[in-house]
């Protein structure tokens, strides 16, 4: 059935891809999870801009509607595998761009067309919903504009002629019906000019609550580092990793673990590492480190927060398969640059390696060496493609120079993984990061280590010039780096009346 998806106004990119992972989570697709595309099917209402908050979404039934848009459900988790015991428990899944999902009873350009809609609506499916026995509550909204008090209630009068037989109740009725209004796509509403304003009205089937984002805010956060991700941003990773309980996360990059938190809350358990020990064990202080931030909000405690160098991994040979997820942001040289272990002397040859004496162990700060992107992201992908089950995610950030306005990039790639989402973030005219959300669909073999790393060598070669040689760097810091906007683009910067967040266009 098809039903009407209300989106936040916000990360454009990211609005469909999450949606799509949590019908992934919630059943929508029944085939193989290593083999089908995993994607629903959209469609925009008439007039309306791609990036239009309002699109249409084909989904298999009513209840999974329902569990994308209120994200609440009971689940009982034994997971066997190590050897604990969930529980009976609530399960908040945030679909956190989702603002709600309709049963639209008609739309029209005017409340004539609507009108007309909605009578023709089968009266099989509006029945069930106006019985005498029911409840029910008229809601106005709007996207563009604001509609007053006096405005809103004689748009509700106006929709008389429905036959509700149910009582009123404002506060908790049983049935929720929205009257949505959209003008005219004038300079103010954030998106391009289209032909006619949209009238819908339907009944809603969830809603979202984003009331978990104030709570998870960063300025509120116990512990926090310069690299620490965005709370919203955060929860996006952890849904596009379908982070649920009884799935093991790992943070290669941990940092002060907001990615995790985001995890935890879901019901995932955790799990990360740093390669800067002085992060992961000491923090700021016994009650201002990595654990407090899970401690503030009641947050089961990660498994383990390990000092590791993903360029060098703790684990012993031969262990697979141990992460449902793995989430992470890389470093890659904007604000905080990518380091490995050994020191500059100790891999360029100058000095042997050396073991630290019992009585200097404590307090020692093991040497370090810069770590390029490339070679960070081959040991990441080489990581995942060992210890992701099969079917887990690996979810990650991956940095682009804008030199045009269209986004032309050849992303990195593994035999053992499936690319399933990427999803722009545009920080600057400069530069972006890309959201990359991968599926492992081939066991990890000698063979495809090696094949990978052929791949990683010829995508290495292609990208060396702007991720070793500080073009990245430059793009964020230099004032003279060139701008799109210094390229006859029409959606210059230094045009104050600028509305539109989303692509160029």
């Amino acid at each position: 059935m098809w039903y009407l998806c209300v989106f936040y106004h916000r990360l454009l990119d990211y609005r469909k891809p999450e949606f799509e992972s949590l019908a992934d989570l919630f059943g929508a697709f029944h085939e193989d999870p290593t083999t089908t595309s995993h994607t629903l099917e959209w469609k925009l209402p008439h007039h309306h801009h791609p990036d239009s908050p309002f699109h249409f979404v084909n989904l298999p039934n009513e209840d999974i509607a329902r569990n994308i848009a209120n994200r609440i459900f009971i689940c009982l988790v034994v997971f066997t595998r190590r050897l604990s015991f969930y529980g009976n428990f609530f399960c908040i899944y945030a679909g956190i761009l989702v603002k709600g999902l309709y049963e639209i009873w008609g739309e029209g350009s005017s409340y004539e067309e609507l009108k007309e809609a909605i009578n023709s609506y089968p009266d099989d499916r509006k029945l069930p919903y106006l019985t005498s026995d029911s409840t029910f509550r008229i809601i106005v909204d709007s996207f563009g504009k604001a509609i007053s008090f006096k405005d809103q209630t004689a748009r509700i009068q106006g929709m008389s002629y429905i036959p509700f037989k149910g009582r009123v109740e404002l506060r908790n009725p049983e049935h929720k019906f929205w009257l949505i209004e959209t003008d005219d796509y004038e300079a103010n509403n954030g998106l391009p000019p289209v032909v006619d304003k949209t009238i819908f009205f339907g009944r809603e089937v969830g809603a979202a609550d984003r009331k978990l984002l104030p709570t998870y805010q960063l300025k509120s956060r116990t512990y926090l580092g310069p690299t620490a991700m965005d709370a919203e941003v955060a929860f996006l990773m952890a849904n596009q990793a379908q982070a649920m309980p009884g799935k093991l996360v790992y943070d290669p990059f941990v940092g002060t673990g907001s990615i995790l938190v985001a995890a935890a809350h879901f019901g995932a358990m955790t799990m990360g590492a740093d390669i800067d020990i002085r992060v992961v064990r000491d923090g700021r202080g016994p009650d201002c480190n990595v654990w407090s931030n899970f401690k503030q909000y009641g947050l089961q405690m990660p498994v383990s927060l390990l000092r590791a160098d993903n360029n060098l991994p703790p684990w012993r040979p031969g262990l697979k398969e141990v992460f449902d997820a793995i989430i992470c942001d890389p470093p890659y040289g904007v604000r905080a640059g990518g380091r490995k272990s050994g020191g500059r002397k100790l891999l360029k040859g100058v000095v042997g390696p050396y073991i630290v004496p019992d009585d200097k162990r404590t307090g020692h700060i093991p040497s370090t060496a810069a770590y390029c992107l490339a070679e960070c992201v081959h040991d990441l992908l080489d990581l995942a493609a060992k210890m992701l089950v099969m079917g887990g995610r690996l979810v990650y950030f991956y940095p682009v120079v804008r030199d045009s306005d269209s986004l032309d990039v050849d992303f990195p790639k593994h035999p053992c993984f499936k690319l399933v989402a990427n999803c722009e973030q545009m920080l600057s005219y400069r530069y972006s990061r890309i959201l990359l959300t991968m599926v492992k669909i081939a066991p990890y073999t000698d063979e495809i280590a090696e094949a990978a790393r052929i791949q990683h060598l010829e995508f290495k070669e292609n990208h060396v010039k702007w991720m070793e040689e500080g073009n990245l760097h430059a793009a964020v810091f230099s004032p003279d780096f060139p701008a799109i906007d210094d390229r006859d683009n029409k959606c210059s910067t230094k045009d104050p009346k600028k509305k539109y967040r989303g692509k160029y266009v």
